[in-house]
């Protein structure tokens, strides 16, 4: 078998960063090149694997046993966030971690710091995989990728190990009962996230001379702070935790003619959601009525909704994922998703789907890390579950 080490250095060289403002599935042509590679390696296992022109792998693997059982499935996304480069990853390779700082030696004065993440310390004497500091990582979710195919190598290497019809799906752009590989630290086990919203504002300004402008300028750039100041200050990403929603600015970009604004709104309450929209509605309405129809324009979109309602009636789905991870000498830990999964969509879509640490921490950056140890945990935890849905 191929060391999981090894895989996922393979995985994260491919460069997938998907493109958010991209009209075209999969988001960005380069995506197809760790796809492809995937479909190969499966079909060089001996599996059945198709990749198809909206690019998603989809593999079965034929039951062994005589008798039916439920399909079992795991997925992971193969895309890395647009939020930092995933192009030229160069990945720094620390065994034995000792528990001091790490310095990131492609910026200098760049460092995981324990002070910064005391999570860190939690690893010692394992192996951490690190970025250099000029990317992202890319173990959101390559770890889940290479997790998934070293656990099915290993079955098909140990034809008397007894199993279900299995399925698994590697799908681009994030990003049967089935199950994602996308959580974070050992141990987490997820089967609520937020419900999401996306709200894209657009501040139409009126730009004079400015030594004539009293009366006749309306500065889009102003109006548009005066609007994200409508919003509360303390329900944001940075002044909130558990269960707790909030309103995100993800971008503001403007001139006195005009300005955009960019939110992501979050709860995992839908009354609380709603209520969300609501007061984004509520301040652009306000702004209309100051300065006049059509200075504020809203566009806001439903993006996903909290899994929970679909998988609770199916909770077997997520004892399961408690005992392969006792079995696996993990210890579980269930708690929300402060944010979303491909999971959310399929669950709702007929397929209950919880969530499964894949090992990663700080997704989406350059302190993106994580140890080699959690990987092999993981795959662990999908031996054993297609273990316990062959009883």
């Amino acid at each position: 078998m191929e060391k999981i080490l090894d895989r996922f250095l393979r995985y994260v060289a491919v460069d997938t960063q998907s493109n958010e403002e991209s009209e075209s599935q999969p988001s960005e042509a380069k995506e197809l090149n760790l796809l492809r590679m995937l479909r190969d390696e499966l079909q060089a296992l001996g599996v059945e694997a198709t990749l198809d022109e909206w690019g998603y792998v989809m593999a079965t693997i034929p039951s062994n046993i005589d008798k039916k059982v439920p399909a079992v499935g795991f997925i992971a996304h193969v895309d890395t966030a647009p939020d930092a480069s995933g192009a030229n990853v160069k990945p720094q390779i620390i065994p034995d971690y000792d528990g001091s700082d790490i310095l990131l030696k492609g910026v200098p004065g760049l460092a995981l710091r324990t002070a910064e993440f005391p999570e860190l310390l939690a690893h010692k004497g394992e192996t951490i995989v690190t970025t250099d500091g000029t990317t992202l990582l890319g173990a959101d979710d390559k770890a889940g990728v290479a997790e998934i195919v070293c656990a099915i190598e290993y079955l098909v290497q140990h034809p008397e190990i007894k199993h279900g019809p299995i399925k698994v799906a590697f799908t681009p752009d994030e990003e049967i009962y089935a199950y994602t590989m996308d959580g974070g630290e050992v141990g987490e086990l997820e089967f609520e996230n937020f419900n999401a919203a996306g709200a894209k504002i657009r501040i139409q300004g009126s730009n004079v001379h400015p030594g004539y402008a009293k009366g006749k300028m309306r500065n889009a750039i102003h109006i548009a702070k005066e609007l994200d100041a409508m919003l509360p200050a303390d329900q944001r990403p940075e002044t909130t935790e558990g269960y707790e929603g909030f309103f995100h600015l993800i971008s503001f970009k403007g001139e006195v003619e005009a300005a955009s604004l960019a939110y992501i709104i979050r709860d995992h309450d839908r009354a609380r959601f709603e209520a969300r929209k609501a007061t984004m509605t509520a301040a652009a309405e306000a702004i209309n009525k100051k300065y006049g129809a059509g200075t504020a324009t809203l566009d806001l979109k439903d993006q996903y909704y909290n899994m929970r309602e679909q998988v609770e009636p199916h909770y077997h789905v997520v004892e399961k994922a408690v005992k392969a991870m006792e079995l696996a000498g993990v210890k579980p830990h269930i708690q929300p998703i402060r944010g979303g999964t491909d999971g959310a969509n399929l669950s709702f879509r007929g397929l209950p789907c919880p969530n499964i640490f894949a090992g990663g921490l700080n997704f989406h950056g350059k302190f993106e890390w994580v140890p080699v140890e959690s990987m092999e945990k993981a795959a662990s935890v999908i031996r054993h579950l297609i273990s316990l849905y062959a009883e």
